[in-house]
C-alpha cells in the first residue's frame, strides 16, 4: 500500500493517529499568538484592575498553561506529549489584550497544537472574565509564529516582528 498524501489518513482515507513510536525524542518548542479585541472602556478597566471578576491576566495565564497540558484530550488525533515548559504572557494594549505562549518539550512530536491551545484558551478566559462589562469582545488572529526542533527544524512566520 502506498503512503497516503495526508499523514492522518490511511490508504482507505480513514482517520488515524500517526505512529511516532520509532521516532527519537528531541527538544522542540513552538510559539503562538492571539488577541482579544475589546472596547476602550474595557481596556481602561483592565489597565486599572477594575474588572469585577478580578485579575483577568492571572486567570488567563493559568488557563492557558493548563490548556497546553490537556491538548490531546481536546484534539482527537493529537499525541499525548510531555509539556516540559509553558509560558503564557498577556499584555493589555490599545484595543485589547495580546497573548503569546511558548511551549517546550523533549518528545517525539511537536508542540504547535499545544501552543495554539494555550493562546486560544487564554483568550477564552479573558472573554469569560470581561463578558459582564463587554459583550462585544472578539478573539482574533490565533496563529503559530515560530517553531524549533524536529525533522523540519526551525521556522518563523515572516510577517511577525
Amino acid at each position: 500500500m502506498t503512503s497516503p498524501a495526508f499523514t492522518h489518513l490511511d490508504g482507505a482515507g480513514h482517520a488515524r493517529m500517526v505512529d511516532v513510536t520509532a521516532k527519537q525524542p528531541t527538544v522542540r518548542a513552538a510559539t503562538a499568538r492571539a488577541s482579544v479585541r475589546c472596547a476602550p472602556a474595557t481596556v481602561a478597566a483592565l489597565r486599572d484592575g477594575a474588572v469585577p471578576k478580578g485579575d483577568v491576566l492571572a486567570v488567563a495565564r493559568i488557563a492557558g498553561i493548563q490548556a497546553a497540558k490537556r491538548c490531546a484530550e481536546l484534539l482527537p488525533l493529537a499525541h499525548v506529549i510531555g509539556v516540559h515548559g509553558a509560558t503564557v504572557d498577556l499584555a493589555v494594549v490599545e484595543g485589547g489584550v495580546d497573548i503569546e505562549a511558548t511551549i517546550r518539550t523533549a518528545d517525539r512530536t511537536g508542540v504547535e497544537m499545544e501552543a495554539l491551545t494555550a493562546v486560544t484558551v487564554a483568550a477564552l478566559a479573558v472573554v469569560d472574565m470581561i463578558k459582564g462589562v463587554d459583550r462585544s469582545a472578539v478573539i482574533a488572529d490565533a496563529r503559530i509564529v515560530a517553531k524549533e526542533g524536529g525533522r523540519s527544524g526551525s521556522w518563523t512566520r515572516e510577517d511577525e516582528t
